[in-house]
Protein backbone atom coordinates (compact mmCIF):
# COMPACT_ATOMS: atom_id res chain seq x y z
CA UNK A 1 0.00 0.00 0.00
CA UNK A 2 1.87 3.26 -1.09
CA UNK A 3 2.17 5.53 2.21
CA UNK A 4 2.74 8.36 0.49
CA UNK A 5 -0.08 11.07 0.87
CA UNK A 6 -0.32 14.60 -0.92
CA UNK A 7 -0.95 16.64 2.12
CA UNK A 8 -0.94 16.93 5.69
CA UNK A 9 -4.73 16.19 6.05
CA UNK A 10 -4.75 13.69 3.68
CA UNK A 11 -2.37 11.73 6.03
CA UNK A 12 -4.49 12.22 9.15
CA UNK A 13 -8.05 11.66 7.18
CA UNK A 14 -9.65 8.96 9.58
CA UNK A 15 -6.80 8.82 12.12
CA UNK A 16 -8.36 11.64 14.10
CA UNK A 17 -11.13 11.56 17.10
CA UNK A 18 -11.45 13.12 20.11
CA UNK A 19 -9.27 11.95 23.25
CA UNK A 20 -6.76 10.70 21.44
CA UNK A 21 -3.52 9.89 23.32
CA UNK A 22 -0.64 11.72 20.71
CA UNK A 23 3.08 11.21 20.80
CA UNK A 24 4.92 14.13 19.03
CA UNK A 25 8.74 14.75 18.38
CA UNK A 26 10.48 17.42 18.29
CA UNK A 27 12.68 19.56 20.52
CA UNK A 28 11.99 23.33 21.58
CA UNK A 29 11.10 24.20 17.56
CA UNK A 30 13.80 21.53 16.32
CA UNK A 31 12.38 19.04 14.44
CA UNK A 32 8.62 19.50 15.25
CA UNK A 33 6.13 18.30 12.76
CA UNK A 34 4.81 21.44 12.05
CA UNK A 35 2.15 20.37 8.76
CA UNK A 36 0.65 17.27 10.80
CA UNK A 37 0.11 19.77 13.89
CA UNK A 38 -0.95 22.46 11.77
CA UNK A 39 -3.97 19.94 10.32
CA UNK A 40 -4.50 18.52 13.62
CA UNK A 41 -5.36 21.96 15.22
CA UNK A 42 -7.27 22.47 11.65
CA UNK A 43 -9.64 19.14 12.44
CA UNK A 44 -11.18 20.85 15.74
CA UNK A 45 -10.80 17.61 17.64
CA UNK A 46 -10.38 18.53 21.34
CA UNK A 47 -9.43 16.91 24.72
CA UNK A 48 -5.76 15.59 23.42
CA UNK A 49 -3.37 14.55 25.38
CA UNK A 50 0.24 14.87 24.10
CA UNK A 51 3.08 12.81 25.09
CA UNK A 52 6.14 15.63 23.77
CA UNK A 53 9.18 17.42 25.45
CA UNK A 54 7.75 20.49 25.46
CA UNK A 55 4.84 22.23 23.55
CA UNK A 56 6.98 24.72 21.49
CA UNK A 57 6.38 28.72 22.11
CA UNK A 58 3.32 30.60 21.95
CA UNK A 59 1.26 29.48 19.16
CA UNK A 60 3.72 27.34 17.21
CA UNK A 61 3.97 24.19 17.72
CA UNK A 62 1.58 22.57 19.99
CA UNK A 63 1.60 25.90 20.85
CA UNK A 64 -1.38 26.30 18.43
CA UNK A 65 -3.49 24.01 19.91
CA UNK A 66 -3.35 25.20 23.21
CA UNK A 67 -4.58 28.79 22.10
CA UNK A 68 -8.02 26.71 20.79
CA UNK A 69 -7.90 24.97 23.96
CA UNK A 70 -7.50 21.58 22.18
CA UNK A 71 -5.16 20.04 24.22
CA UNK A 72 -6.58 18.68 27.58
CA UNK A 73 -3.05 17.44 29.30
CA UNK A 74 0.47 17.63 28.49
CA UNK A 75 2.43 15.00 29.22
CA UNK A 76 6.41 16.59 28.88
CA UNK A 77 9.51 17.27 30.70
CA UNK A 78 9.48 21.32 30.27
CA UNK A 79 7.55 24.40 29.96
CA UNK A 80 10.27 26.21 27.92
CA UNK A 81 9.41 29.41 26.23
CA UNK A 82 5.65 29.25 25.72
CA UNK A 83 3.68 31.41 28.34
CA UNK A 84 0.41 30.09 27.24
CA UNK A 85 1.65 26.56 29.08
CA UNK A 86 2.70 28.11 32.08
CA UNK A 87 -0.64 29.90 32.31
CA UNK A 88 -2.80 27.00 31.45
CA UNK A 89 -1.46 25.09 34.16
CA UNK A 90 -1.05 27.28 36.46
CA UNK A 91 -4.65 28.27 36.43
CA UNK A 92 -5.54 24.60 36.38
CA UNK A 93 -7.10 24.72 32.54
CA UNK A 94 -4.35 22.01 31.51
CA UNK A 95 -3.41 19.09 33.27
CA UNK A 96 0.44 18.72 32.90
CA UNK A 97 2.64 15.57 33.73
CA UNK A 98 5.75 16.42 34.60
CA UNK A 99 8.38 13.39 33.36
CA UNK A 100 12.13 14.00 33.62
CA UNK A 101 13.73 14.06 29.99
CA UNK A 102 15.50 10.76 29.76
CA UNK A 103 12.16 8.96 31.30
CA UNK A 104 10.14 10.35 29.25
CA UNK A 105 12.23 9.29 26.27
CA UNK A 106 12.48 5.76 27.27
CA UNK A 107 9.09 5.34 28.32
CA UNK A 108 8.34 6.12 24.32
CA UNK A 109 11.48 3.82 23.60
CA UNK A 110 9.47 0.80 25.92
CA UNK A 111 5.89 1.47 24.37
CA UNK A 112 7.56 0.86 20.99
CA UNK A 113 9.27 -2.08 22.14
CA UNK A 114 6.00 -3.79 24.03
CA UNK A 115 7.24 -2.64 27.36
CA UNK A 116 4.78 -2.09 29.53
CA UNK A 117 6.51 -0.52 32.80
CA UNK A 118 10.53 -0.10 33.65
CA UNK A 119 12.15 0.88 36.97
CA UNK A 120 14.59 4.03 36.94
CA UNK A 121 16.65 5.50 40.19
CA UNK A 122 15.46 9.22 38.54
CA UNK A 123 13.12 10.95 40.91
CA UNK A 124 13.36 8.77 43.59
CA UNK A 125 12.95 10.67 46.80
CA UNK A 126 11.45 13.99 44.56
CA UNK A 127 8.35 14.63 43.35
CA UNK A 128 8.37 12.91 40.60
CA UNK A 129 7.80 9.51 42.53
CA UNK A 130 4.91 11.24 44.29
CA UNK A 131 2.42 7.77 44.01
CA UNK A 132 4.30 5.38 41.90
CA UNK A 133 5.74 2.20 42.98
CA UNK A 134 9.04 2.20 44.81
CA UNK A 135 11.24 -1.32 44.66
CA UNK A 136 14.34 -2.14 45.69
CA UNK A 137 16.71 -3.70 43.47
CA UNK A 138 20.49 -5.04 45.16
CA UNK A 139 23.15 -2.99 42.85
CA UNK A 140 25.25 -5.99 41.97
CA UNK A 141 28.72 -4.48 42.43
CA UNK A 142 31.41 -6.15 44.48
CA UNK A 143 32.13 -3.55 47.26
CA UNK A 144 29.34 -4.62 49.01
CA UNK A 145 26.77 -1.63 48.59
CA UNK A 146 23.15 -2.39 49.84
CA UNK A 147 20.10 -2.07 47.58
CA UNK A 148 18.38 0.91 46.33
CA UNK A 149 15.64 2.65 45.63
CA UNK A 150 13.94 2.31 42.08
CA UNK A 151 10.76 3.80 41.03
CA UNK A 152 8.08 2.46 38.62
CA UNK A 153 7.65 3.94 35.22
CA UNK A 154 4.82 3.04 32.41
CA UNK A 155 5.67 2.63 29.04
CA UNK A 156 3.88 5.41 26.92
CA UNK A 157 1.13 3.77 24.33
CA UNK A 158 -0.54 6.23 21.55
CA UNK A 159 -3.15 6.15 19.58
CA UNK A 160 -0.94 8.23 17.08
CA UNK A 161 2.75 9.11 16.63
CA UNK A 162 3.60 12.59 14.91
CA UNK A 163 7.24 13.12 13.89
CA UNK A 164 9.56 14.91 11.37
CA UNK A 165 12.24 14.08 9.70
CA UNK A 166 14.49 14.80 6.86
CA UNK A 167 14.29 12.18 4.62
CA UNK A 168 12.35 9.44 3.65
CA UNK A 169 12.38 6.76 0.75
CA UNK A 170 9.28 5.76 -0.59
CA UNK A 171 9.02 2.76 2.15
CA UNK A 172 9.09 4.88 4.92
CA UNK A 173 12.58 3.94 5.94
CA UNK A 174 13.57 7.98 7.71
CA UNK A 175 16.33 10.06 8.32
CA UNK A 176 16.69 12.63 10.88
CA UNK A 177 18.93 15.55 10.95
CA UNK A 178 21.00 16.65 13.92
CA UNK A 179 19.11 17.17 17.37
CA UNK A 180 15.92 16.51 15.33
CA UNK A 181 16.51 12.63 16.13
CA UNK A 182 16.23 13.28 20.32
CA UNK A 183 12.63 12.58 20.69
CA UNK A 184 11.51 11.70 17.39
CA UNK A 185 12.83 8.26 16.89
CA UNK A 186 11.22 6.69 20.16
CA UNK A 187 7.79 9.23 19.03
CA UNK A 188 7.62 7.28 15.79
CA UNK A 189 7.47 4.04 17.46
CA UNK A 190 5.25 3.84 20.22
CA UNK A 191 2.10 4.89 18.21
CA UNK A 192 -0.58 2.26 16.97
CA UNK A 193 -0.22 4.48 13.35
CA UNK A 194 2.60 6.90 12.60
CA UNK A 195 2.45 9.59 10.57
CA UNK A 196 5.88 10.92 9.38
CA UNK A 197 5.95 14.52 7.91
CA UNK A 198 9.78 14.68 5.73
CA UNK A 199 11.47 17.87 4.22
CA UNK A 200 12.17 15.03 1.27
CA UNK A 201 11.28 11.93 -0.26
CA UNK A 202 13.92 9.93 -2.34
CA UNK A 203 13.60 6.67 -4.25
CA UNK A 204 14.49 3.76 -2.42
CA UNK A 205 18.09 2.43 -2.11
CA UNK A 206 19.21 6.17 -2.64
CA UNK A 207 20.05 6.10 0.95
CA UNK A 208 22.72 4.83 2.63
CA UNK A 209 21.14 1.84 4.86
CA UNK A 210 23.59 2.39 7.70
CA UNK A 211 22.59 6.42 8.14
CA UNK A 212 18.73 5.23 8.38
CA UNK A 213 17.55 5.90 11.74
CA UNK A 214 14.44 4.45 11.82
CA UNK A 215 13.11 1.55 9.66
CA UNK A 216 10.01 1.93 7.39
CA UNK A 217 8.18 -0.80 9.17
CA UNK A 218 7.35 1.70 11.78
CA UNK A 219 6.22 4.11 9.64
CA UNK A 220 2.78 3.83 8.21
CA UNK A 221 2.06 6.97 6.40
CA UNK A 222 4.36 10.27 4.43
CA UNK A 223 3.86 13.69 3.98
CA UNK A 224 6.66 16.07 2.07
CA UNK A 225 6.31 19.01 4.44
CA UNK A 226 8.95 21.35 2.84
CA UNK A 227 9.39 24.64 2.43
CA UNK A 228 9.58 25.60 6.57
CA UNK A 229 10.70 29.16 7.67
CA UNK A 230 13.28 28.73 10.50
CA UNK A 231 11.68 29.97 13.68
CA UNK A 232 13.92 30.74 16.67
CA UNK A 233 12.72 30.08 20.18
CA UNK A 234 14.19 33.56 21.17
CA UNK A 235 16.80 35.33 20.21
CA UNK A 236 19.47 37.18 22.23
CA UNK A 237 21.58 39.79 20.44
CA UNK A 238 24.51 41.99 21.85
CA UNK A 239 25.77 45.30 20.52
CA UNK A 240 28.40 44.62 18.04
CA UNK A 241 31.98 46.04 18.73
CA UNK A 242 33.28 49.43 17.52
CA UNK A 243 35.88 48.33 15.01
Amino acid sequence: MPKIFPSAEAALDGLLRDDMLVAAGGFGLCGIPERLLEAIQASGVKNLTFASNNAGIDNEGIGKLLRTKQVKKMISSYVGENKEFERQYLSGELEVEFCPQGTLAERMRAGGAGIPGFYTKTGVGTQVAEGKEVKEFAKGTADGEGPEDYILEHGIFADLSIVKAWKADETGNLMFRKTARNFNQPAATCGKVCVAEVEEIVPVGAMDPDCIHLPGVFVNRIVVGAPYDKKIEFTTTREREDA
